[in-house]
């Protein structure tokens, strides 16, 4: 039986559906279609697109758009041709990709395009960031996004804006990861992602450009459970830079309430770090940026106070886990000796999680002021948030108590 259950991870679906797809949007000015055609490679012999859905027993195929020009109003859609993880060159891969695979892959260039100043890392797990890190060399980037969230890392998605040079290969080739994706590739490096027969090295040379899918909109569709469809264009960040967020000000009752510190250089650069991460984090999401490196990311949650405190308590449990890993080559829940835990837990502790000093960003506004104040106990310092509330004025109260600086978006990033 247990190997019965094992070879449903192994075996490759066919799959029914058709070589074409169209999709036409009709008004009474006439007909405007979308004309896509289904992706796929051959590995091993063995000609086939996806190897199956979201689990073994589900059919699933990959389109890529390939003719046809929407307008809606005054929103075009991406133009055809300009592919990324719809049409992805496999240089190694020992099975064939899922659709989860390139889901990952997908949600990890969706972040990245906004980051394309410094060598970036994003590692996704299950559609959602778990590690995002900026450095001045890949090989730190990816050090600092892996061991954000090593646990969390095993079996995701890297992907890279850089050239994948010898020495993060190296990184990478330690760990056990699904896919890594990277613009190119310098000489020596496939032969060391080579150690790993099942990883995914996917070539995607657009990576290089990736900041020109910046502001660019497709039409993003959600299937319903009677086979209805969500048509939505899909999310644009109209923050992109300081100059776009707004001063974190509010009257209530005839009164005004503003912020009294300006952010520092480094808090700005954490907090619209942080906010482009989080574009591509699952809502209710709130997230902790030190050093434009993610610390804790709590995901998915239905209310922002709790998902506030996953994130700090992810933050504390994961820096013990490092601190684990990096002083006795063990992860944390290993431990035997009390002593260590001990000494681990006293030093984390002090360090509030790594969370003092760090940046706080959440995906919505705050209804209330125990949701930000979750982070302004741990000695958070700056908070960016897209404002709105009718209890802004105590979001700013909070972060005046403290000597914390705040700024808004202007904007919400729900990601459902």
């Amino acid at each position: 039986m247990a190997e019965d259950l094992k070879q449903m991870y192994k075996t490759i679906m066919d799959d029914h559906f058709p070589p074409r797809m169209e999709i036409s949007f009709v008004a009474d000015n006439g007909r405007q279609t979308l004309f896509y055609e289904k992706v796929s490679w051959v590995i091993e012999g063995v000609r086939k697109g996806l190897r199956y859905g979201e689990n073994p027993g589900q059919e699933a195929a990959l389109y890529k758009l390939v003719n046809g020009n929407l307008v809606l109003g005054e929103t075009r859609t991406l133009q055809p041709g300009q592919y990324l993880a719809s049409d992805i060159r496999l240089l190694q891969s020992g099975k064939h990709p899922g659709k989860t695979n390139l889901t990952d892959a997908d949600n990890a260039l969706n972040i990245l395009r906004y980051l394309h100043q410094s060598p970036t890392v994003v590692i996704v797990k299950h559609n959602n960031p778990c590690g995002v890190a900026q450095a001045d060399s890949l090989e730190t980037a990816y050090l600092r996004a892996y061991m954000a969230d090593r646990v969390a890392a095993f079996g995701g998605c890297i992907a890279v804006n850089r050239s994948l040079d010898r020495s993060t290969a190296e990184a990478i080739s330690n760990q056990y990861a699904e896919v890594v994706v990277a613009p190119d590739f310098e000489q020596g490096v496939l032969e060391i992602l080579g150690r790993r027969k099942n990883l995914r090295v996917v070539q995607i040379g657009n990576i290089r450009r990736l900041q020109t899918f910046v502001g660019q909109r497709c039409v993003d569709f959600k299937s319903l459970i009677d086979g209805g469809l969500i048509a939505q264009w899909s999310f644009v960040s109209q923050v992109r830079s300081r100059v776009d967020l707004k001063p974190a000000v509010c009257d209530h009752q005839g009164q005004t309430f503003g912020i009294r510190r300006e952010p520092s250089e480094a808090e700005y650069d954490d907090m619209i770090f942080g906010w482009l991460v989080e574009t591509g984090v699952s809502s209710n999401s709130v997230l902790y940026v030190k050093d434009r490196v993610t610390v804790g990311i709590g995901t998915g949650e239905q209310d922002r106070v709790g998902v506030a405190e996953i994130a700090r308590d992810k933050a504390y449990r994961k820096l013990a886990d490092r601190y684990a890993f990096e002083q006795h080559g063990v992860a944390y829940n290993s431990l035997r000796d009390p002593e260590i835990r001990q000494a681990i837990d006293a030093r984390v502790a002090a360090e509030k999680g790594g969370l003092a000093g760090a940046a706080m960003i959440s995906d919505a506004f705050f209804p209330f002021r125990d949701g930000v104040d979750v982070g302004l106990r741990e000695g958070v310092r700056a908070v960016i948030q897209p404002g709105g509330s009718t209890n802004d004025y105590q979001a700013i109260e909070a972060c005046n108590e403290v000597g914390a600086t705040m700024v808004f978006t202007g904007q919400r990033c729900f990601k459902h």
